[in-house]
């Protein structure tokens, strides 16, 4: 069967979802966005003690489970210290480097629930008074939020309810282009969830009874490593991880085409799950890439670790420039999608 999914609607989608912050211990809100879009097609949904959503569709096989997982959680900071001077400094969440968020607005969250909004800056940005303003290391000592309100010092800032511990959020300055690229921050890992969206979208609009039950899981602890690594269903044998496709130097990795990762960080995926989802690709002639990821560690090697007896695998869109300012195009999402429609559908192998 040909698949041919809407990516205006998947990109419009992301766009949702990345404008929802959700630093990795900050993500109510974009969970309860997701458990309200299931809503609408009656599919069983529940939390997680660490704040994940689990959503369930039943299949014609109770002994043996799937599970496909994507990550709410982004990278973002807390507030470190208050300083004199009235400024925040700040200590990252995940993987940002400090040259990638220099110059960005952000959103300090209060324990209040109020929401100000501020720049990180260098605290040496005025070249007309700092001689090293470019030259200076951009790190946690020298980096700071310059605040939108009218503070001199520490006492002024606290009056505003800003306390250490604070998250901080980045705007994902979003963008879908006329040519099907769509550039945000944060599409690590929100593409991956409005594609899992997207899927279970199409399988409840189209009647579609799996081979197997099937679990998808929104986790939200993924970029601090442990999203995924609990409530795996004894019954589970395929646990996938949709997550972004890592691209650079010597990757093969691409913004048109579903990548299917062999290798990261953490070791080799499971070579039996992966040459089946590469049998797929080619037998629904959806476009994709082999690669291996170096720096890289997914949910399902979480899972891995955490001792559960599963077979892993990872796959996801080509993301450029990850934990910075990422881009992909509709291709990929496409491609994604289409591979995973056709995977939940088919038959388990016994490797």
């Amino acid at each position: 069967m040909t698949y041919k999914p809407d990516t205006a609607e998947t990109k419009e989608l992301i766009q949702q979802l990345v404008s929802i912050p959700s630093p990795s211990g900050y993500t109510k809100e974009v969970i309860a966005f997701v458990e309200e879009y299931l809503k609408q097609y009656n599919v069983e949904t529940k939390r997680n003690r660490k704040g994940g959503l689990i959503a369930t569709l039943p299949g014609e096989s109770n002994k043996e489970h799937r599970m496909l997982t994507a990550h709410v959680d982004t990278l973002g900071a807390m507030v470190k210290e208050v300083k004199s001077n009235g400024r925040l400094r700040l200590d990252l969440i995940g993987g940002y480097h400090y040259n990638s968020i220099e110059g960005e607005y952000c959103q300090i969250h209060t324990a209040s629930g109020n929401t100000i909004t501020g720049t990180i800056l260098m605290h040496q940005t005025s070249v007309h008074v700092y001689k090293d303003a470019g030259k200076a290391e951009r790190n946690k000592v020298n980096m700071e939020v310059r605040i939108d309100a009218k503070v001199k010092n520490e006492k002024e800032v606290r009056e505003l309810g800003i306390e250490v511990g604070d998250f901080v959020s980045l705007d994902p300055r979003v963008e879908i282009c006329d040519n099907g690229f769509i550039k945000s921050r944060h599409l690590d890992d929100k593409a991956s969830v409005a594609i899992l969206l997207q899927l279970i979208k199409q399988i409840e609009e189209e009647n579609i009874t799996l081979p197997y039950t099937t679990h998808f899981l929104i986790s939200n602890n993924e970029e601090i490593g442990y999203g995924g690594n609990s409530n795996i269903p004894e019954e589970t044998v395929e646990y996938l991880a949709v997550d972004m496709g890592a691209m650079g130097d010597g990757q093969s990795t691409d913004e048109y085409t579903v990548s299917i990762c062999a290798k990261d960080g953490s070791g080799p995926y499971h070579v039996g799950l992966r040459n089946s989802l590469v049998e797929l690709a080619k037998h629904q002639d959806i476009a994709y890439k082999l690669d291996i990821y170096p720096y890289y560690a997914s949910d399902a090697s979480a899972a891995i670790k955490a001792g559960h007896d599963i077979i892993h695998g990872l796959i996801g869109p080509g993301i450029d420039s990850s934990h910075a300012f990422e881009r992909t195009h509709e291709e990929s999402l496409a491609c994604t999608l289409q591979l995973l429609y056709h995977y939940v559908q088919s038959d388990m192998q016994r490797y």
